[in-house]
């Protein structure tokens, strides 16, 4: 966006003025841009949602191959490793957790809003879901590097 300097002669309350409207008008148009619709909102966090469930389950299996790796290797330094991946994974877990309780408020507002104004709400949209994006988005890039570290370290040790 190009930025433009206005000069403005006049009064103190009418620069605010101004500034104001200006101001008004760009957070209309970004308020615009970042929108989606309220369904389209919603099947995507049904899609996280069963995301996140097969990463839950995904750590179970993990887990169980580290519980392979420690009774058959009793190694101090086979130890650390394995409990060093049980930590990540526990991080993990709790990770899941915090983003589906934040999953659920997301859909609880598009609920509330659905609520307020049952009229046409497949032509309503809401405001993006940007940090549910984000945050699920790292979730899974730190995942799948966990993952892979931790499959190098089973085709070393089982």
């Amino acid at each position: 966006m190009a930025s433009t300097l206005i000069i403005i002669k006049g009064g103190h309350d009418t620069c605010q003025a101004i500034f104001f409207v200006l101001i008004s008008t760009l957070a209309k148009k970004n308020m615009k841009a970042k929108q989606e619709f309220i369904y389209s909102q919603h099947h995507e966090n049904n899609t996280w949602a069963n995301k996140l469930f097969f990463y839950k389950d995904e750590i179970s299996i993990m887990e169980n191959r580290l519980r392979e790796i420690a009774a058959a290797n009793t190694a101090k330094e086979v130890m650390a490793r394995v409990e060093h991946f049980q930590n990540q994974l526990i991080v993990q877990r709790n990770n899941i957790d915090a983003i589906k309780h934040a999953l659920s408020q997301n859909d609880a507002l598009l609920e509330k809003s659905i609520e307020a104004n049952p009229t046409a709400t497949d032509h309503r949209k809401m405001a993006y879901h940007t940090e549910e994006r984000e945050t699920m988005e790292a979730f899974e890039k730190n995942f799948n590097e966990l993952r892979s570290q931790l499959k190098q370290f089973l085709t070393q040790w089982l």
